[in-house]
């Protein structure tokens, strides 16, 4: 998508380490105008699937996911990071998180996921996949069907986006990244 791709180059900064910081436009402070044109690119990528649901894991993931579920007229949930002492029905799973580099016990409640769901995942980033693979593991466990994921920026130099792809999996990304050496960033 020309205008992420536009804008990461005018605002992104790259930090040592193959990181891509947009925390200016999307992932602190956000464009809404940016996160709407977003949101309607995505949507029309995924318009061939029967979405009754979009879905993300806090806290970056949820603006774009709420700009999506929108666009669509559907809810949004979104996995949680701390486990809450009133949460019935608990679906839950593991989430290694590279930029954190620790381990996240993320829930939902099986309440408002279960069968008859189809799940559009919206994500900022692709890059590992450990966020998404947390997602279809509760996808499965609440016997949803996950009908595909949806990210801003994808590093495509990481494994994430090959592994769900070659799991049959219907992966879109707005801007892929082939490399972030020398502190710059050359799209795909």
């Amino acid at each position: 998508m020309q205008l992420l791709e536009d804008r990461i180059r005018q605002d992104g900064k790259v930090a040592p380490g193959n990181v891509l910081r947009v925390d200016g436009f999307i992932n602190h402070q956000m464009d809404p105008i940016l996160m709407r044109e977003m949101a309607k690119e995505l949507v029309r990528r995924f318009a061939n699937h029967q979405v009754n649901k979009v879905m993300t894991i806090e806290a970056s993931g949820i603006a774009p996911a709420i700009m999506v579920g929108d666009c669509l007229n559907v809810p949004v949930l979104f996995a949680k990071k701390k486990t809450p002492s009133t949460m019935d029905n608990m679906l839950v799973t593991e989430v290694f998180s590279f930029t954190k580099n620790k381990s996240y016990t993320v829930c939902v409640s099986g309440d408002y996921l279960g069968e008859g769901d189809r799940v559009l995942f919206i994500d900022d980033f692709l890059a590992n996949g450990n966020a998404a693979k947390g997602i279809i593991d509760l996808v499965k466990q609440a016997g949803a069907t996950l009908e595909g994921m949806g990210f801003l920026i994808e590093k495509g130099f990481q494994s994430g986006g090959e592994e769900l792809r070659s799991r049959g999996i219907h992966v879109e990304s707005l801007a892929i990244i082939d490399s972030l050496d020398n502190c710059t960033v050359t799209f795909r």
